[in-house]
């Protein structure tokens, strides 16, 4: 954005601004939920990182976010993340700041029963202007309450491992 921009110019810009960057969020949902690993090179800047703390650990990379995502998720048979609450603010170095609240629900059929596991929480994220558009270059997952049976992803653990010991 130019300094001699109109005020209306300035605002138009920022509300495409806001959209991109919600989309960026939405997407990186899409994307986990199903199982497009690649589609993360369209939400993380190539050097970002994903702090998932007691959860998942950090990783850096979208590569290395993906392959995080990958073991946790796909020996499940579903999950559903939604985002929601979504705020952005801009800061004075160009890059913008999101505080978003997410529900992520993850399915395993359980023969001892308790078919899922949800946890609810904020994601904090830093967003960097890129050639290709807004990305992610730090996101942190703080959660603020689970419900159900944490079991399945050993469960789902197991059954990824050996789906991938018979390829």
């Amino acid at each position: 954005m130019t300094d001699h921009a109109s005020p209306l110019e300035r605002t138009v810009r920022l509300m495409a601004d806001n959209e991109e960057i919600r989309d960026v969020l939405i997407r990186y949902a899409m994307a986990i939920d199903a199982r497009d690993w690649r589609s993360l090179h369209d939400v993380f800047t190539a050097d970002g990182v994903a702090n998932y703390g007691e959860l998942a650990g950090v990783h850096e990379g979208p590569d290395a976010v993906g392959q995080a995502c990958h073991q946790a998720l796909s020996g499940l048979d579903a999950s559903q993340h939604l985002i929601t609450n979504i705020t952005v603010s801009h800061n004075d170095d160009g890059s913008a700041s999101t505080v978003c609240y997410f529900h992520a629900q993850h399915y395993l059929v359980d023969p001892n029963g308790g078919n899922t596991y949800v946890i609810a929480g904020t994601y904090r994220d830093r967003l960097t202007r890129t050639d290709a558009g807004w990305r992610i270059s730090y996101r942190t997952l703080e959660t603020t309450w689970t419900d159900g049976n944490s079991g399945i992803f050993g469960l789902a653990q197991a059954r990824l491992a050996e789906r991938e010991a018979n390829d």
